[in-house]
């Protein structure tokens, strides 16, 4: 197949087709969506939770997740608002992996990754549609996002592509909350860096055409640790890390001060159940410190089905990236969580 007869096939409008919202489940989803504004916006003190699988590598897994999910959401809306992680791409320094659900091969029909765009739109859709839940996803390939943007309500930009300008510029075009990770290295200088690019107005090439952007004020800082130059990974979570993060925020002058905790990767050391204690401390810290409470309202969770993960996807529900909390520990955290706030 030439590159002209795939690029036909990538046309966006017939690709949105396959995952159009009714008008009903558009107007639930703009709903939630100015709910989670308000949250970034501090306008509503509830807290936000990311959380979800560390990928969304089988539908059936991911949805009956999803559905469980939902029930769990509706009996701590009061202090608690969730969006899900359908996280569909993954990065891979190496090339090697498992690099997401848009990669996932289709034996039966040519170009993979159109079918694995469509995979990526009619999951979203699914979960939208059956469980009244809106979803967060990676923005690891900015080119794909005019092919999902429709249906994701939370963008997350990773510890890797957090320095490219393309990705910042891109998000300051993004009129959705979008989280920015620090890097790898823990410069939180970059992180920050990137936060005012997106949140300032941008122009620049994109899609073969000149594009002008407005400026995304909902981006903000996300937490995940770093790694030293000895491989050791070196959490920034605490107390003093957190104080630090908000002076920034005011020394800057950047708008919407909101802070998530990652509490997996470099935060645990991809120790999965150090989730738990980590939510704990930060709750902790909320608690202590006023101007903590007021900018750290959110954690991003890897959570699944069950405990763990696995090389082969041979068990139902368990993680076959980043391991992940199971659903029974997952369930009593957020209900944890519900007790804990005051």
């Amino acid at each position: 197949m030439t590159f002209k007869e795939i690029s036909k096939k990538l046309e966006i409008e017939e690709i949105k087709e396959l995952g159009k919202l009714s008008a009903a489940t558009k107007a639930l989803k703009e709903a939630r969506d100015r709910e989670l504004e308000a949250i970034i916006k501090g306008e509503d003190d509830r807290i936000l939770l990311v959380i979800g699988p560390c990928s969304s590598d089988n539908e059936e897994a991911a949805l009956e997740y999803a559905r469980r999910l939902a029930k769990l959401q509706e009996a701590v809306k009061d202090k608690i608002f969730m969006v899900m992680r359908v996280y569909t791409a993954k990065p891979r320094t190496n090339g090697d992996g498992y690099k997401g659900l848009i990669h996932q091969p289709d034996t039966s029909k040519l170009p993979d990754l159109i079918n694995g765009i469509q995979a990526v739109r009619d999951l979203h859709y699914k979960v939208i549609t059956q469980t009244g839940l809106t979803t967060a996803d990676e923005m690891l390939y900015p080119s794909n996002l005019r092919m999902v943007d429709d249906l994701v309500s939370y963008h997350a930009i990773g510890a890797r592509s957090v320095e490219d300008q393309e990705h910042r510029f891109v998000a300051s075009g993004i009129d959705a909350p979008t989280g920015m990770k620090n890097p790898t290295s823990g410069n939180l200088n970059v992180m920050f860096n990137a936060i005012h690019a997106a949140q300032n107005k941008q122009n620049f090439l994109f899609g073969n055409a000149e594009v002008d952007t407005d400026g995304n004020p909902l981006a903000h800082v996300i937490l995940r640790g770093a790694t030293n130059e000895h491989g050791e990974n070196e959490p920034n979570y605490y107390y003093d890390n957190l104080l630090k993060a908000i002076a920034t925020y005011d020394k800057m002058g950047l708008k919407n001060p909101f802070i998530m905790v990652d509490t997996n990767h470099d935060n645990s050391g991809k120790q999965f159940l150090e989730q738990i204690r980590i939510v704990r401390q930060t709750i902790i810290n909320r608690d202590w410190n006023e101007q903590i409470k007021q900018t750290v309202r959110g954690f991003m969770i890897e959570s699944y089905l069950e405990d763990g993960r696995q090389d082969a996807p041979e068990v139902f529900g368990q993680s076959i990236t980043d391991p992940c909390l199971g659903w029974d520990k997952t369930e009593a955290l957020v209900n944890e969580i519900y007790e804990t706030l005051k």
